[in-house]
């Protein structure tokens, strides 16, 4: 019974169009599901967005395989026949890149912040890269680089919209990037914020990560569009999840790291019972505690 159990688990369900939600006049979004990247979901776990112009469309991020980033294109061929001028990516973490070869393939110009050409360049990509193609079972690709790396906040016009890009990191990610669809009021945050599941924490600077969070919340965005979950039209609210997770993270592995206990002990003294029934909390919580201990640790 367990042997069938697995095997049913690691089965890709069969591809569902993917839905474009509109949620502003000229603003799209398409949302994966909480869990953790498997063939069951297909990878299909991250979010993305894109917008309608007069002039072209503007996507932001482009999910988790390639076939996924197919899938994208797609959704948006359903909506507009506009082309797709520009892909903003929030960062280069898997689940928001693999599908960019479609968008790039159908003449979009990539734009992303600096820091993400370092980790694009890495060792730790490619062996993510690897790792993600076996799990999800699809033929290793190409990692595709921005065409405009930017270093500092940067506006453009298309169309009849007004789109801002500027900075939220090192949060998330030390690429960390938000967007502004300025007349309609939505902000595109990335994995900033994880609505419905606990963050996924990794090598992230959670000290910056919670004031970057106070920064987005101080803007007060109509919408909100993380890079996990529902879009929100009350940012506080919203990004209380993930404010309070990282800051309980921090006070729980802070003493710890301050008093030298052992991390095995202090993670086992800890009272989870807060976030313990929160999508993810099996399978990343016990690795986010760690990765903040350490982080505490050089800190202090």
């Amino acid at each position: 019974m367990r042997f069938f159990a697995t095997l049913a688990l690691c089965v890709a369900l069969p591809a569902v169009a993917l839905e474009a939600v509109k949620v502003s006049p000229s603003v799209f979004v398409i949302q994966g599901t909480t869990g953790i990247p498997s063939r069951e979901n297909r990878g299909h776990t991250s979010n993305a967005g894109f917008v309608v112009t007069s002039e072209g469309v503007v996507v932001f991020d482009a999910l988790g395989t390639p076939a996924l980033g197919q899938e994208l294109l797609d959704a948006i061929r359903r909506v507009t026949a506009q082309p797709v001028r520009r892909v903003i990516l929030s960062h280069y973490h898997a689940d928001h890149i693999y599908g960019l070869g479609a968008l790039k393939d159908a003449g979009a110009e990539i734009w992303a912040l600096e820091p993400g050409r370092a980790y694009l360049a890495s060792d730790a990509a490619k062996q993510r890269l690897d790792e993600r193609s076996a799990t999800l079972g699809f033929a290793p690709v190409r990692l595709v680089p921005a065409d405009r790396w930017l270093t500092s906040e940067t506006a453009f016009r298309m169309g009849e919209l007004r789109f801002r890009l500027f900075p939220v990191g090192p949060a998330h990610t030390p690429e960390d990037l938000a967007m502004a669809v300025e007349e309609e009021g939505v902000l595109f945050v990335g994995d900033l914020m994880f609505a419905g599941r606990l963050p996924f924490v990794g090598d992230a600077d959670s000290r910056a990560w919670i004031a970057a969070i106070d920064r987005v919340i101080a803007l007060k965005p109509a919408i909100l569009v993380g890079g996990h979950g529902a879009p929100s039209r009350d940012a506080a609210a919203d990004l209380r999840l993930t404010r309070d997770y990282l800051a309980y993270l921090r006070e729980k592995m802070g003493v710890a790291a301050a008093e030298l206990e052992d991390f095995d002990a202090a993670y086992e003294r800890a009272d989870w019972s807060r976030f313990a029934k929160q999508p993810g909390f099996i399978e990343i919580n016990r690795r986010n505690a760690y990765n903040t201990y350490i982080r505490m640790q050089a800190e202090k």
